[in-house]
């Protein structure tokens, strides 16, 4: 009976590569914080490099960009800490407030490993404030010619501060978006990132951007509708202020706002050829303890040790920004032609593809010996971390793992993951 599950597990894992492999892509946004202009906080790059290298996207969405120079920057360092394969859109300098103020100093741009992604067209949604950026991208995949699979990534950053007036603008700046949304199709795919600054499920931009009287009617993934200001309730999905402590540029005050939002349009949902992966919303770096309510997210009281997020990972974020990253996956049931200048090589070899509870590797580069690896599920979600030794054959033992599928990866080299089977 066991000869048979086997032989069944491997035929699956066969039909995985050539029929119906599955990718998962991380999406992160993140406000900069006004990058490279803010400086209160000396070398924010090596607390940048640190989050991304622990995270990983694919798709990095940014606001409170500055200048090009600050543009060019982030490239490098998206391409030191997840690839080499990354590139960023065009930066287009502000253009909303030439009318009445020209200060042009906070900018959306759009970061995107380009062995996955083909950005076919950028597009400039003017406000009275601060520009829309839109990006329309295509998978790279192995059937784009006759079966094309395009979405759109959207960043805003809309008028920040409470009352009514401001309230009001914001509703104004959605409105504008909604104008340029009308003349896509229904069912197109689109991803809003942003840092909206609002303060309630209420308020008419956020309801706007809900409402199904659009062509495109917009979800929120997190699926936490309410009164998100000051209210504790609500701490799972707050995303600023990571600070209580002045002098660092930005705001203080503590963990209070949810702020920061992804939002998915209806067709991403159960789309096989891109949708949002069901329960993947996260702020990252928020243990969603009601005792880190008001606190700095680098505080005892925003993590434990049970915590996902670690105080190194919570200290970085601390010193870069006065908000937290917002992230999603998404998935797609195309096979991805991988043109990219991934290493696919013989330094990392797994003894076989079916294991049941222990792991063996074999190492044939001294550059892999005391690194890092990384377990992943079928969602793209990191389970497990491995260290490596001196050894060129190496055991681990992973069985607290269930059955299934498996990725294994070095992230911080340039190698292909490995896929394997636990057969337990």
């Amino acid at each position: 009976m066991r000869k048979n599950v086997v032989i069944f597990l491997v035929l699956c894992f066969c039909n995985s590569f050539y029929i119906s492999a599955q990718e998962v892509f991380k999406v992160m946004f993140y406000n900069l914080l006004n990058y490279p202009l803010e400086t209160a906080v000396p070398n924010r790059e090596q607390d940048l490099q640190f989050i991304l290298s622990d995270y990983q996207p694919d798709l990095f969405l940014v606001c409170e960009l500055n200048n090009s120079s600050g543009a060019n920057n982030i490239l490098n360092i998206t391409r030191n800490a997840i690839s080499t394969d990354f590139e960023m859109a065009t930066y287009v300098s502000n253009t909303s407030d030439d009318n009445y103020g020209d200060q042009n100093d906070l900018q959306n741009l759009l970061y995107y490993n380009s062995s996955k992604f083909i950005l076919e067209e950028e597009i400039i949604v003017p406000t009275y404030l601060r520009d829309f950026n839109v990006y329309r991208l295509k998978l790279n995949s192995t059937d784009q010619a006759t079966n094309p699979v395009e979405f759109y990534v959207i960043i805003g950053h809309l008028k920040a501060s409470s009352g009514t007036t401001n309230a009001q603008s914001r509703f104004d700046m959605v409105e504008d978006l909604e104008d340029y949304l009308d003349t896509l199709p229904s069912d197109a795919n689109v991803i809003l990132g942003g840092d909206l600054n609002l303060y309630t499920s209420s308020e008419p931009a956020f309801q706007e951007l809900l409402s199904t009287n659009n062509t495109i009617t917009f979800l929120d993934l997190a699926d936490r509708i309410g009164s998100w200001h000051n209210n504790v309730n609500y701490v799972d999905v707050f995303s600023q202020s990571t600070r209580t402590q002045t002098g660092m540029g930005g705001t203080t005050g503590g963990f209070d706002d949810r702020f920061d939002f992804i939002l998915g349009s209806e067709s991403m949902i159960a789309n096989p050829d891109i949708s949002y992966v069901d329960d993947s919303y996260q702020v990252y770096g928020n243990n969603g303890l009601a005792s880190c309510h008001n606190s700095s997210i680098n505080s005892v009281y925003c993590g434990n040790s049970n915590s996902e997020f670690s105080s190194n990972i919570r200290d970085a974020l601390h010193n870069f920004s006065d908000h937290l990253p917002v992230t999603v996956l998404l998935e797609t049931n195309a096979t991805l032609l991988y043109v990219s200048n991934v290493e696919n090589s013989k330094k990392l070899l797994l003894e076989k593809t079916l294991f049941d509870d222990v792991l063996t590797v074999r190492l044939s580069s001294e550059e892999l010996f005391n690194e890092t690896l990384e377990i992943y599920n079928s969602l793209g979600q990191k389970i497990k971390t491995l260290k490596t030794n001196t050894e060129s054959v190496q055991r681990f033992d992973i069985s607290d793992l269930q059955g299934g599928i498996y990725l294994l990866a070095i992230p911080k080299l340039n190698l292909k993951p490995l896929k394997f089977i636990i057969a337990n």
